[in-house]
């Protein structure tokens, strides 16, 4: 994938920087969690874009969390793998195609517990916003 967007944000753009620029021996492990870097599509523009989340596992599936920092609305991310769920996906030096989806229901829920476990600032994000957080499920083509 050339031509991709890295994040706006100056801490993420840094970190995915680091990441790509390491193959991924720096910036899989942020602050004690793992982190994987997810290519999405523009809904809007087209273009690729990519940034740095926090992942867990279940089973051959990787989980990561739409939190947006507890703002009210979904990041960007998110809204781009809603529109076209063919995602790019780097989990250490491994790159990826996969396709993503929201997750609902008893397994959102015991995914969320799952992620709150991983990095526990997800509940204190929740309680910044009325909308529902999206944990999305990515499982590799």
């Amino acid at each position: 994938m050339s031509d991709v967007t890295d994040s706006p944000v100056g801490w993420v753009h840094a970190h995915v920087r680091r990441y790509v620029e390491s193959g991924g021996s720096r910036g899989h492990r942020w602050s004690g969690t793992d982190t994987l870097l997810l290519t999405t599509r523009g809904r809007r523009t087209g273009l690729l874009r990519r940034t740095a989340l926090i992942y867990g596992r279940d089973g051959d599936r990787f989980v990561v969390v739409g939190s947006n920092g507890g703002k009210a609305h979904h990041p960007e991310w998110y809204l781009n793998l809603r529109h076209d769920p063919e995602v790019r996906v780097q989990v250490g030096a491994e790159v990826f195609d996969a396709r993503a989806d929201t997750a609902t229901g008893a397994t959102r829920e015991r995914l969320w517990a799952m992620m709150v476990e991983i990095f526990p600032e997800y509940d204190r994000f929740r309680t910044r916003t009325v909308r529902e957080i999206p944990v999305v499920r990515i499982v590799p083509s």
